[in-house]
């Protein structure tokens, strides 16, 4: 019986044997065989920036890099005998190293595991992988000792090894690389499995950082992708530590810039070892920017902003003010041509570039939206061309002071619309909204007008892009921001309104205001405003790049007032620089030839009495600002600036400013001057 047993198992196992050897033997001895394949990709340089007249703003800097790509199923001691060996022949900076990372690589070497493992009890030792490290790590604290330098700088390459994944490259040195540590990491390659020397690119920028903060910033290969946006990356086949622009034209012309990677096919065989590497493509740069602006002119408009507000700041009469913004575009097509400003730090008492507050900062502007306040009354047809006197007498509320111009009361009995822009009445601006309204009006007693005033000034005002985002080409633009409607007992706030039609209650970013005359400059046409003139591809060769793309103006809407009316506006503006009347604004201007339209606002604004402590007081400050368009009679430039929360305004900066940047676009572009140019000159149209 055990011998019939015996022979029946000898031969089942016979018959597997067979089975295995002779009729799946060459299946299987294929699949011991085979081998693995996989896709790597490596890193390419990032298109590069120009400005509008083939300058260089942001170019690639290639720096010698010492890199590791870590193979399949490579193991922890296998890394930290690679760390200990790189650490001989290079530094690398340990100042972020944590106490983690260095028992990290304490436990990586097997000898320190075992010398850890026999503290801990047969319980702990039976413990699951990740609790059994967690208690290895508190056991590890106790028996370290303390890294020597060379140990720290190998527990810091050791950590850069064992966080990337299979087949990745990551950086282990990429900034400060010098020649000797080239040589002498290069000469021992073959005793460092993974390590090899590369190539890192970084931007540099050989005409200046005028406009980084308008440029924006890619982020270094230590920080890899942002972890907001970290899910979109990966899905869209980026790198944990890929470098990507992480803010403004970088952020926003990310897909343009990136480039495409290298592939090379790496085949891998049953013993986890790489049998080739055949690279597949070569992987190509990324496609290169040209913007509308001229970083001279950048550079010029920038400087004059900054002597300003530097003086102003130096003086005092800026001690309060939050910064000075300007911007220059070209009306017909709303290209941006320069964009700048600065920001006062409070606590150092200096200031620094801040061009981004063009976009992402708002102000209360003042008088400078009266020509939109008039445009809006011509369309809502309270007033006409040919009609449009108003009384300038000062208006009286019950319980309000007093609502007049800054002028003396009595100084002129009625005003025409150019007349009103041309002195910047107040008063003639407020009777429009109380038209517009339909106000019953008695002075001394309270003013009743239709619900909607709020929404048809704001209306009129937003056919211009007063208190709506533009559309520029840049991330983290804002709206603008509205006052309040009705009052705290719910009455609709009458007096309010009142001061919204003459720019002192609802607040708009810098960029706006340039949007918004510049459609008074075009006749009435809103235009995106816009940075990236082109893309071209990365082509070594100047002369052999070809256009890619080319941005297309963009109209984004089109005021409801007629040829007639923006004449009547544009010629008030133009008498607040060249007029008659003592008291016009903007006669700073009137030696410009060709001669310029403008209008200059100022707006009564609160700022704390202590800019670095938001409990201390209010105290009331001026803000200025100023519009213009050159040459009047065929605008090329649309100008608009704002100095917020000045104690002071002495010496007139908004005037000044912009008749320095008219100045130096004129002489830049060589604006040839008017032979029949006299600052008496009475009209613009026609």
């Amino acid at each position: 019986m055990l011998f019939f047993f015996v022979f029946v198992l000898f031969a089942l196992l016979v018959g597997q044997l067979a089975y295995l050897q002779i009729i799946n033997g060459s299946s299987f001895s294929e699949e011991v065989n085979s081998s693995s394949s996989t896709t790597v990709e490596g890193t390419v340089p990032r298109g590069m920036i120009y400005d509008s007249e083939g300058r260089i703003m942001v170019s690639n800097k290639a720096n010698k890099a010492i890199t590791y790509t870590k193979n399949v199923s490579v193991t922890s001691a296998q890394m930290e005998k690679v760390a200990n060996v790189l650490a001989t022949y290079i530094k690398a900076d340990t100042s972020t190293l944590t106490k983690r990372q260095e028992l990290d690589y304490f436990l990586a070497n097997k000898q320190h595991l075992k010398r850890v493992n026999k503290l801990l009890t047969k319980k702990q030792l039976k413990l699951s992988a990740n609790k059994l490290y967690k208690v290895e790590l508190r056991a590890a604290k106790r028996v370290m000792p303390r890294l020597t330098s060379t140990q720290k700088t190998a527990a810091a390459l050791y950590y850069k090894m064992n966080s990337a994944s299979e087949f990745s490259t990551v950086y282990l040195k990429e900034t400060g690389v010098t020649a000797t540590e080239v040589a002498q990491v290069g000469e021992h390659l073959s005793s460092m499995p993974g390590v090899n020397l590369g190539t890192d690119w970084t931007n540099s920028y050989p005409n200046g950082k005028s406009m980084l903060s308008i440029i924006g910033s890619v982020s270094t290969s230590k920080q890899g992708l942002p972890q907001d946006s970290l899910s979109a990356y990966l899905t869209e086949g980026y790198s944990r530590n890929d470098r990507v622009g992480t803010s403004y034209l970088q952020k926003q012309y990310e897909d343009v810039l990136k480039g495409s990677k290298s592939q090379t096919k790496v085949t891998v065989n049953s013993n986890n070892q790489v049998s080739s590497a055949v690279k597949q493509y070569a992987g190509s740069a990324g496609e290169n920017l040209n913007l509308t602006v001229d970083s001279k002119f950048q550079n010029d408009v920038a400087g004059i902003v900054k002597k300003y507000y530097q003086s102003a700041v130096s003086s005092g009469a800026a001690s309060l003010s939050d910064g000075a913004y300007a911007v220059v575009m070209n009306p017909s097509t709303g290209a941006v041509l320069a964009m700048t400003g600065y920001k006062h730090n409070f606590k150092k008492n200096t200031i620094t570039e801040n061009a981004l507050g063009t976009i992402n900062q708002t102000f209360v502007m003042g008088s400078v939206v009266k020509p939109a306040m008039v445009l809006g009354a011509l369309e809502d047809g309270v007033i006409t061309t040919s009609n449009n006197t108003q009384p300038d007498v000062p208006i009286y509320l019950k319980g309000t002071p007093v609502k007049k111009s800054w002028y003396n009361i009595g100084a002129y009995s009625s005003l025409t619309a150019e007349h009103a822009l041309e002195i910047s009445s107040n008063i003639y601006m407020m009777r429009l909204a109380m038209k517009e309204g339909h106000a019953k009006y008695a002075a001394n007693s309270y003013l009743n007008m239709d619900n909607d005033i709020f929404s048809k000034m704001r209306r009129y005002f937003g056919e211009f892009g007063l208190g709506i985002k533009t559309g520029i080409d840049l991330p983290g633009e804002v709206t603008g921001l509205e006052g309040a409607t009705h009052n705290s007992y719910g009455a609709l706030a009458v007096g309010s309104a009142l001061d919204l039609s003459y720019g002192n209650y609802d607040a708009y970013t810098t960029m706006q205001l340039a949007d918004y005359v510049s459609t008074v400059a075009n006749n009435g046409y809103r235009m995106r405003p816009y940075l990236v003139q082109s893309i071209t591809d990365s082509s070594r060769s100047s002369k052999s790049k070809s256009v890619l793309s080319v941005t297309q103006p963009e109209v984004m809407g089109k005021i409801g007032a007629t040829q007639a009316d923006v004449n009547l506006v544009k010629q008030g503006m133009w008498m607040t620089v060249h007029g008659s009347d003592s008291n016009r604004t903007v006669s700073a201007l009137n030696d410009l030839n060709p001669g310029v339209a403008a209008k200059s606002g100022t707006a009564q604004t609160f700022a704390h009495s202590d800019p670095t402590d938001s409990s201390s007081s209010m105290v009331e400050t001026t803000t200025i600002s100023l519009i213009a368009f050159a040459p009047a009679k065929n605008p090329q430039i649309a100008v608009a600036l704002v100095i917020p929360n000045l104690t002071s305004t002495a010496g007139e900066e908004n005037t000044a400013m912009a008749h320095d940047i008219i100045q130096d676009y004129y002489k830049l572009h060589n604006i040839k001057k008017d032979s029949n140019y006299s600052t008496s000159q009475s009209t613009i149209n026609g």
